[in-house]
Formats: structure tokens, C-alpha cells, sequence
């Protein structure tokens, strides 16, 4: 911790961050901005004058950056439950003894243009994370669902292929069956897997106009959040940091005295 002086006012720097949470964050914003502009490009294909085979290059790159997004999701949930006191899911999710009272006094708080300072997410940004959170997730796991129902990609797509060739134990069938082609298939399996493929892309589809909604509402939270406290909220995600001029009401005073 340390202190420095500013026109009277005595700001305190606090490390907020761990180094894990910073990497995620940064490694998940390049995912989604890669799965954003590319799942837009598949989607309105048509417009765009995209064959059948650039369609599926699209779709492998596409998948590709899933697998990347998944596996840092999945340590990051981890990391909830072995992380510093911030990263861990009892700070993050709206839920807890307390939870109620502090999000109503948060929201008094902003009312009267005073909100309480917090060292890690506040309550209302609690909700957002959770939300975030949710739809990540339902895009992860729609998302492989989809790469094996649409390119027999791990970690369903061999289960998949076998599926659609009725080919059971023998996988000869398999060798010569190629992603968005109708050859080398049973025509009732294949009919069955589509209809079996149909809800998920719904919610895939859905899922990701709706986390695109959620991630401008939480850019907005953050820059808005940033404007009115001015606790360094964005550059803490590049230092770890967050500079305060009163005690935040999250503080872990054993560990800053």
C-alpha cells in the first residue's frame, strides 16, 4: 500500500488485481472480439458472397478461437475458488450474507451522487459479471455442441460423425465424411442430428446478441464508474491497481494495517 499527497487529499493505492485475472481478462477480450467479427462474417455469409468452402474455413478459424476462449474460461473458473480474496466467486456473485443490504446501499449511494468505494467489484457490477458470466459460458458450451454438429470437431464431433454415417464400430466411414457435405451419410441420422443441432444454435445465435448488448452495457458501467470515482477501474486491469482517497468498504483491514 502506499500513499501520496494531492491538494490535501491523502490518495491510497491498494493491489487489487492478480496477475491471473489481468491475463484472462485481456486473453478473453481478444476472443470474443475474434469470435464477434468472424461469427458476424458467417452469419451474414449471403451478403458478403461467401462459398460453401469459405464458409467452412470461417467456421474452423471461428471454432479455433472457441477453443482458445473456452479453455481460458474454464482456469478462470478455477481460479475463482484458488485465487486472491478478489478473483474468488464469494466478491464476484451477487449472492452471500449482506449482498441485499450492500446493493442497496450502493444504489443510495449513486442516488446522492456518493457511492461507496469498493477495492473489487461493487454490488451492481456483481450483477453484470454474473450475467457476463452466464452468457459466456452458454456461448462455450453451445459453441462445441456446434463445431461438432457442423465440422465433427472435438469434443463431440466424433461421437457426431458416427452419429450421422450410422457407421457404429466401423470407422472406415468416417475417413472420407467432410464437413458441410451431405455425401457419405445416412440421410435419416443426418436429418436427426439437425433437428438435435437446431435448439443450440438458436440459443448460440440469441446468446450472442444478447452478450453483445451485455459487454456495450458493461463498457459503458466501467467508463461511467470510471468518470465518477476515478479509482483507476481501467488501469487496474494493465497494474493490478486501484487508487482511493477514503476506505473502501471491501478492505480487508488485517491485510492493510
Amino acid at each position: 500500500m502506499q500513499e501520496s499527497t494531492k491538494h490535501k487529499r491523502v490518495l491510497v493505492t491498494y493491489h487489487v488485481w492478480d496477475r491471473t485475472v489481468r491475463i484472462f481478462h485481456w486473453i478473453n477480450l481478444i476472443c470474443i472480439v475474434a469470435l464477434i467479427s468472424v461469427g458476424l462474417i458467417i452469419l451474414y455469409g449471403k451478403s458478403f458472397g461467401i462459398s460453401s468452402d469459405g464458409k467452412i474455413l470461417l467456421k474452423t478459424i471461428h471454432t479455433y478461437f472457441g477453443y482458445v476462449f473456452v479453455l481460458n474460461l474454464c482456469w478462470r473458473i478455477i481460479w475463482g475458488f484458488l485465487g486472491s480474496k478478489y478473483a474468488r466467486w464469494a466478491a464476484i456473485l451477487p449472492f452471500g450474507r449482506g449482498y441485499k443490504a450492500a446493493l442497496g446501499s450502493y444504489l443510495k449511494g449513486v442516488r446522492e451522487n456518493r457511492p461507496p468505494s469498493y477495492l473489487g467489484h461493487n454490488p451492481l457490477a456483481r450483477l453484470m459479471v454474473t450475467l457476463l458470466l452466464l452468457l459466456l459460458i452458454t456461448q462455450a458450451t453451445t459453441g462445441l455442441i456446434l463445431a461438432g454438429t457442423d465440422l465433427y470437431l472435438p469434443p463431440f464431433g466424433h461421437e457426431i460423425a458416427e452419429w450421422v454415417t450410422a457407421s457404429g464400430e466401423d470407422h472406415t466411414k468416417l475417413a472420407d465424411l467432410k464437413p458441410g457435405s451431405k455425401e457419405h451419410v445416412d440421410p435419416q441420422s443426418y436429418k436427426e442430428m439437425r433437428a438435435f443441432r437446431t435448439p443450440f444454435i438458436t440459443v448460440h445465435k440469441y446468446g450472442f446478441y444478447i452478450l453483445i448488448l451485455a459487454i456495450i452495457l458493461h463498457i459503458v458501467g466501467v467508463v461511467i464508474t470510471e468518470l465518477k470515482e476515478r479509482n483507476g477501474i481501467v488501469s487496474a486491469m494493465f497494474t493490478g491497481d486501484k487508487v482511493f482517497s477514503e476506505t473502501p468498504v471491501d478492505l480487508d483491514r488485517d491485510k492493510s494495517e
